[in-house]
């Protein structure tokens, strides 16, 4: 393991001593190599990088950083960033990055510093923690929501994982990788695999499309009638919609073949849905999909597992729980999240995140801490803490 930096051991220079982090422009943008394990993807494209220098920003890109995603350092050089060492792309004045900074990383947190990437604190409580202790001004894809209630920023990734949620139950339920021994979509005269899905968000709503398409025999559970309505005229196959309630998931658990976790609750812990004694009563050979591990997953017997090590097996369910599932295709993950995220860095780097979410008032949302305080109530509930209106977190 690389040694931990010194708290604001970044270079200086950099340092915007005259105004807060949060006001002022930002002339530098840093994009460090991702170095939670098994993140193969990168914050920013070439495509990405000349728009932003178009706005005259400097784009710092840490070397090797865009390999795992199939993006040279050539390429990168080609579109106009500087190729450094991960010091100089920590030392930018707003840090874009895929996943929450690791241990090894806090040290490159500072007060003057402005970070903008996959949070999900509450799963991280330590990452919380550190943000707060440095001053780290943090915005948080995950959290950063619309008016209807839509989190533009968690859309391609959830709908990534929501598919790989499928291919990987199905992968996953034959029997040389340890399955019950049954093809999703059975076959003439032989029933197919049961799959529940537990919320019927993006996550949930793939998942389920997937499965369906595979002909698997699919219960898409959910708490909003409202939203199983909306998805109703675009049910396919053996797809049944349900309103979902702890008697129904008590029901259908056992008789699974497949169950994906799918909930979500914005910037705090997902619910447990699925107790011990439900996964005891599953067939052996049953697969386990906890997509919500991320948010401390929805499944009381999951655990974070990784794309090197991806099943844990208890009670003879296999668990998947891998953190950052969209990592394992890293190349159409970083094309789908640039493809949303560079609008945001465009406007927060350009005006200053002040006056940012005057343009994008849904940036508001995504304020996860600011100069010690916790600016979102979901994250401050997880966290144990008082939160603090974003707004007066701008001031």
């Amino acid at each position: 393991m690389a040694a931990t930096p010194a708290r604001n051991a970044a270079p200086m220079q950099d340092a915007m001593a005259s105004a807060s982090p949060t006001s002022a422009p930002m002339a530098s943008i840093g994009v460090p190599s991702e170095i939670k394990r098994d993140e193969q993807r990168v914050a920013l494209t070439p495509d990405g990088v000349r728009e932003l220098l178009t706005q005259g920003m400097e784009v710092r890109v840490q070397a090797g950083a865009g390999l795992g995603a199939g993006i040279r350092d050539d390429d990168f050089a080609a579109a106009g960033a500087r190729i450094v060492n991960r010091e100089e792309a920590w030392a930018a004045h707003l840090v874009v990055k895929v996943k929450e900074p690791q241990p090894e990383e806090f040290g490159f947190l500072r007060p003057d510093l402005v970070l903008f990437t996959y949070l999900h604190l509450a799963a991280y409580p330590e990452v919380g923690r550190a943000l707060l202790e440095a001053g780290t001004t943090a915005v948080a894809y995950e959290t950063v929501q619309l008016e209807d209630g839509s989190l533009p920023l968690l859309a391609p990734m959830s709908e990534i994982a929501g598919r790989l949620a499928a291919q990987v139950g199905a992968h996953l339920l034959e029997k040389p990788h340890g399955g019950r021994g049954i093809l999703m979509g059975g076959c003439t005269g032989v029933r197919p695999a049961r799959v529940v899905v537990l919320g019927a968000g993006s996550v949930g709503w793939n998942a389920a499309r997937i499965a369906a398409a595979m002909d698997a025999e699919v219960f898409l559970l959910d708490r909003s009638p409202q939203r199983l309505r909306q998805l109703e005229a675009d049910r396919r196959g053996r797809l049944v919609s349900l309103v979902s309630s702890s008697s129904l998931i008590e029901r259908l658990v056992p008789s699974a073949d497949l169950v994906i976790g799918a909930v979500l609750t914005p910037g705090g812990r997902a619910p447990t849905l699925v107790q011990e004694t439900l996964v005891q009563q599953m067939k052996p050979g049953s697969v386990i999909v906890d997509v919500a591990i991320d948010q401390g997953g929805c499944i009381a017997t999951s655990r974070e597992t990784t794309h090197t090590d991806p099943v844990h097996t208890l009670h003879g369910v296999q668990h998947y729980a891998v953190g950052n599932m969209p990592g394992a295709v890293p190349f159409t993950s970083t094309e789908a999240l640039v493809s949303v995220t560079l609008p945001y860095i465009l406007v927060m780097a350009g005006r200053g995140l002040t006056e940012a979410v005057t343009d994008r008032p849904e940036l508001l949302s995504g304020l996860n801490t600011v100069a010690g305080a916790v600016c979102h109530p979901g994250v401050a509930r997880a966290l144990g803490l008082a939160p603090r209106h974003p707004m007066a977190c701008l001031r």
